[in-house]
């Protein structure tokens, strides 16, 4: 699946309260890409992800996924969307802290109307390939902070969507534990997956094939 964004402009507030976000980016992504974009806190790369993902509507551009404006979508067409293509891993986990491990990896399931019988082998699957299997029934809490963001990618994962965005997939964790998250994201990209990682530091986006900077919302 090809992604284009075309003019891709966001501004909040006016007058003295007006800021603008992201400045007329232009972008194509093409399948089984692995793109990093990079930026200093501020900068707009966390407001160019949430657009690209649908979580945000622009204030003015356009985003195509293979020639399909997604923001022609009805917002219910757009929720659809999301959860059958984007898959999304958050720099704090935003793990559910009352639901197991297993739970936590179930809910994409749950909401695509999986069997339940089908869901426990795919879940269990998930959580094997990253490495957590034998953790499942643990709460979040009772695990480290690398164990939980294997958590929050078998989560993105385990509905084998073609398209995953990690917003600081690294930020809350130490140096060795970020680059095994990294490698895992790397193996998922070799698997045919598109990645798109937005991070700070040149360490992490040296992985990615290719690096997009962003500085004050526009892309250099």
């Amino acid at each position: 699946m090809n992604i284009e964004a075309k003019n891709l402009s966001k501004i909040y507030g006016d007058g003295e309260n007006r800021v603008v976000a992201l400045d007329h980016a232009n972008l194509e992504i093409v399948s089984s890409d692995f793109i990093s974009i990079m930026g200093p806190s501020g900068s707009g790369k966390s407001t160019l992800l949430h657009l690209l993902s649908g979580l945000d509507k622009p204030s003015s551009g356009s985003l195509t996924y293979d020639g399909k404006d997604i923001y022609s979508y009805s917002d219910k067409e757009l929720s659809a969307f999301r959860r059958k293509r984007i898959g999304f891993i958050f720099q704090q986990f935003a793990l559910m802290k009352h639901y197991t491990i297993f739970e936590n990896v179930e809910i994409p399931l749950i909401a695509l109307n999986i069997p339940k019988k089908k869901r426990k082998e795919i879940v269990m699957q998930s959580l094997d390939m990253v490495g957590i299997a034998d953790y499942w029934k643990k709460l979040p809490a009772n695990l480290s902070g690398g164990q939980q963001q294997r958590c929050a990618i078998a989560r993105a994962l385990v509905a084998n969507k073609n398209i995953i965005l990690a917003d600081e997939p690294t930020g809350a964790l130490d140096k060795m534990t970020g680059q095994e998250i990294m490698k895992i994201l790397k193996k998922v990209n070799q698997q045919g997956k598109t990645v798109i990682v937005v991070t700070h530091d040149e360490n992490v986006a040296q992985m990615g094939d290719r690096i997009i900077r962003i500085e004050d919302g526009r892309l250099v």
